[in-house]
């Protein structure tokens, strides 16, 4: 018997990793102009060019219960205790299905050992989460220190990023019109991140050039007070030219090369294309307010 880990597509793991560490993916989908796409596929140009001549709001749909009954229950039938770690559940009903097909697993299966962890964000903010998770399981660690890694991962990361334009925020209701136009008139970009599971500010800057100085500036910056860098990724929707050019500035700092990681649907729809991403821990605690 060991702890399998199990996770949501949203946290977009590099393939070969999670397989390497046999974490189990369900994935959300994404549905434009009636057609359905999954987040967890390999490649996104052909949903994000649907998207960009598209003036409809894509359906984000989490998994069904009976999606996450059957990734729970897979591992449990083998005799293995199972932690999933999922998208924050004030990002979606993904948390929430999940803690409804524990319980029918458990009606099946009464000893099943079954933990659900809110991940706190999505992406590779996410991500680090499962990582933290699967690699203490891989290291023969008890559910509740499984659980812990997860938990106290949390406290270790920062995620940043600026979308191209402010459109998709406003097509989804997550900025008003006439904030979305002063802002675009005033060549606002701001900054986002994630605290406390919800997407926050973390700065309004003048130019896109200015949000991307501000990003690896800040990267730096928790690099150099918090203990030095665990890992980092850069995130980018749909514009592999645009996450190269950061992945370069980021690497320098790093001092090693950073992997590139393209965003689905289940994500990048409400962002949109040509939006970018530094995802990284730090050896001691992140300070997530300000």
């Amino acid at each position: 018997m060991a702890v399998r880990v199990v996770a949501d597509s949203t946290s977009y793991i590099p393939r070969p990793l999670r397989e390497a560490l046999g974490i189990g993916i369900v994935s959300l989908s994404s549905t434009l102009g009636g057609v359905t796409y999954p987040d967890d596929a390999e490649d996104y140009s052909e949903f994000y060019d649907a998207l960009a001549a598209s003036s409809e709001l894509p359906t984000t749909s989490q998994p069904s219960v009976q999606a996450m009954v059957d990734l729970l229950q897979a591992p449990v039938a083998e005799g293995h205790e199972v932690v999933g770690v999922f998208i924050s559940e004030l990002m979606s009903g993904t948390y929430a299905n999940a803690l409804l097909a524990r319980d029918m697993v458990r009606e099946t299966y009464p000893d099943a050992v079954i933990e659900i962890v809110d991940g706190r964000s999505n992406s590779m903010e996410l991500g680090f989460a499962v990582l933290a998770a699967a690699r203490k399981a891989a290291d023969g660690g008890s559910v509740a220190e499984v659980v812990q890694a997860a938990e106290e991962m949390t406290r270790h990361t920062r995620f940043l990023f600026t979308p191209l334009t402010l459109e998709y925020l406003r097509r989804g209701g997550r900025i008003g019109n006439a904030k979305a136009l002063l802002a675009t008139l005033l060549q606002i970009k701001p900054v986002l991140t994630v605290v406390d599971g919800v997407t926050d500010t973390f700065a309004k800057v003048r130019t896109l050039q200015k949000s991307h100085d501000l990003i690896v500036d800040t990267f730096a910056a928790d690099v150099r007070d918090k203990g030095g860098l665990g890992e980092v990724y850069v995130h980018h929707i749909h514009d592999a030219k645009a996450g190269r050019a950061l992945a370069d500035r980021v690497a320098e700092i790093a001092g090693r090369a950073v992997e590139i990681i393209d965003v689905g649907p289940g994500v990048g729809s409400h962002v949109g294309p040509g939006t970018v991403a530094v995802v990284y821990y730090t050896n001691g605690p992140m300070r997530k307010s300000w």
